[in-house]
This record gives structure tokens, sequence and C-alpha cells, in this order.
């Protein structure tokens, strides 16, 4: 597993042995079995997950115990309920597998001593908060403006091999539609093939 993280990290700049020893010290490997959770609403985080095999996705569930589905997190991503650095405060959501994980986690400590020992992993870090404050501002403007269809397509563009990997009322749920409306999409878009 240290492996797909270390040529994840690599991709922002050249780790030296120690940097790779280091992370080795600090890398916690986890397997969390499908339909299993990582994370349990209320439960304090403290482990931000790098999924090395596997498939998670973090969800909240409103007051009428409805799903909504925040984040997929597949191979090569990372998934987490809070930025480093924040209060330890009971989590609002839930993460859980959606098919049997491997994952590398890591804590807030370890996160901290990663961004100020290993450049690249700093670099990285820098990157994916910026990327994932792109996609944030994306999800909420196509829910405010965008047709439930715009939103499938929009989605399958973006992210083209996670449709096929969840079920479909967790994309639908993810895209803020009823999964009848997701059936109808694909069916109009089957009949045009």
């Amino acid at each position: 597993m240290f492996d797909v993280l270390k040529t994840y990290i690599e991709r922002n700049g050249q780790l030296s042995n120690e940097d790779i020893e280091l992370m080795k010290e600090i890398f916690i490997a986890k397997h969390i079995p499908k339909g299993e959770f990582f994370l349990r609403e209320g439960e304090i985080s403290k482990y931000a997950a790098f999924v090395c095999k596997g498939f998670l996705r973090s969800y909240m569930v409103d007051n009428k115990g409805k799903e909504h589905v925040i984040q997929f997190a597949p191979e090569n991503w990372w998934i987490s309920t809070r930025p480093a650095g924040t209060e330890d405060v009971p989590s609002g959501i839930f993460i859980d597998a959606i098919e049997d994980t491997d994952a590398l986690i890591i804590d807030r400590p370890g996160h901290v001593r990663m961004l100020e020992n290993v450049a690249a992993y700093a670099k990285g870090f820098q990157k994916g908060i910026q990327k994932r404050v792109e996609a944030k501002e994306k999800r909420i403007v196509n829910s405010l403006a965008a047709t439930a269809e715009e939103r499938y397509y929009d989605f399958i563009k973006t992210y083209p091999g996670i449709a096929q990997r969840v079920p479909q009322h967790m994309l639908a749920s993810y895209l803020g539609i009823a999964p009848e409306t997701v059936s109808r999409i694909r069916r109009k878009a089957a009949l045009k093939k």
C-alpha cells in the first residue's frame, strides 16, 4: 500500500529515503470491509484516509432519515471530515466502505509532521485543497442552477469511473435528485445510442 501513496506523493516532487521512512512511521494501514464504517456520526474524527484500493463515501443523514452523499473516494483519493487543525468536535457525518477498502490513515499530528518535513506532501496537500474548493464551488453552482440531467452528465464527464461503481441511489443522493430521475436519464441516454 505504501507504494501507492509514494507514487501519488511523487507526482509533486521527489521523495528522499528519509521522507519514505517518515511516511512509513506516520501512516497506518487499515482494512475497511464493504459496509463497515470508518467513522460514525457523533465520533471524534481523528484520521484522514488515503484510499489505496477500494471505495469510501461520506454522507450525512437528515432529521427525516434521508442520506445525503457528500463525497465519494475511490483509489488515490483522500477523505476526511474536517480540515487539519480544527477542534476535536463530534462528526456530523458518516464515512463507510462501498467496496472492501485498503487505506492508509494519518492523524493530525502526523499530517503536520508530513507538511513540515516532506515538501512533495505539502505541495500535494496545497494542490488538493485548491481542487477541493473548486469542486465544492462547482457543485454548489450546479445544485443551484443546473437541471438534474445537466448535473448527471457533468458528473459523468468529471468522474467517468465513479458512476459505474456506486449504486444508483448513492449517485442520486450525491446529485441531489431522485433515483428514479437517474434511471430516467440513463434510459433516455440508452435510447439515443
